[in-house]
């Protein structure tokens, strides 16, 4: 390329190298479609929100629990927000934020009243794929149990297995008198179905900083998702791997009783 370009007129040749530069000035002002995360907000499904228990169990005998379940989120710039190349660049070399495509954040597209409404709906729809996965794993009918489920403020399915989590502890605890938690505070994420099946959720890297920040020392991962939560693993937190509901509360079990655990 260059060889041709000495051949060229001045002006010809200025004009062609002036092209990509162009390009680049122009790419690094015009909107990209990504958003910035940080890690978000815990909250223990065990405890209460805005003065409401987070799990009401109606229809069976319900524990007394000790220790924590801590689901985790992560808090990214509003879908309709716009980043330029330069204000990427900024955040891209830290380790508590992330450069996400937007679709990753906010698969479903639409305005952001559009979007909050379908993370809310997916919310919903977890919480009731929880409860059957809970009451399903006990073996309880839930014609008989009911479970309501209070967790304002926050949006979409990957609470699902902390929310079924929470269930089994607060109606068996670890199955032999004690609690599932052993007492810890167990942190996690992850989307679950109706049959107890965890699914991947994106964004654990932030949400295993978010749950160490709050003082969580084991975090549940779906075990698709263990090289990104591995990729910044705070000091002092544990992962532990998990594909479904039987996985998670035997791994939780055997930590209890001082048995080996998968890990990451």
């Amino acid at each position: 390329m260059l060889s041709r370009l000495t051949r060229l007129p001045r002006p010809a040749a200025l004009a062609v190298c002036a092209v990509p530069v162009l390009g680049l000035f122009a790419a690094a002002f015009a909107p990209l479609p990504f958003v910035v995360a940080i890690p978000g907000l815990t909250a223990d499904v065990l405890g209460s929100d805005q003065g409401k228990p987070v799990i009401t169990v109606t229809g069976a005998p319900v524990r007394d629990t000790k220790g924590e379940l801590r689901m985790t989120t992560i808090r990214a710039t509003g879908p309709s927000s716009t980043m330029k190349l330069h204000e990427l660049i900024g955040h891209w070399f830290k380790t508590d934020q992330a450069v996400m495509p937007r679709e990753a954040v906010y698969s479903s597209g639409g305005s952001d009243e559009e979007i909050e409404k379908h993370n809310l709906e997916e919310m919903t729809k977890s919480q009731s794929a929880a409860t059957d996965a809970a009451l399903g794993f006990l073996h309880k009918d839930p014609k008989d149990v009911k479970v309501d489920l209070n967790l304002a403020d926050v949006g979409g399915p990957s609470a699902g297995l902390l929310f079924s989590l929470g269930i089994v502890d607060k109606l068996d605890g670890d199955g032999s008198g004690g609690d599932l938690t052993g007492g810890r505070s167990i942190a996690g994420t992850g989307t679950i179905t109706a049959d107890g099946q965890v699914g991947a959720v994106g964004g654990v890297a932030l949400k295993t900083q978010a749950a160490r920040r709050d003082g969580a020392s084991v975090f549940l991962v779906p075990k698709a998702e263990c090289a990104d939560a591995l990729s910044e693993l705070p000091e002092g937190l544990r992962l532990v791997p998990v594909t479904s509901l039987t996985d998670a509360v035997n791994s939780l079990r055997a930590l209890n009783q001082g048995r080996p655990a998968p890990s990451c």
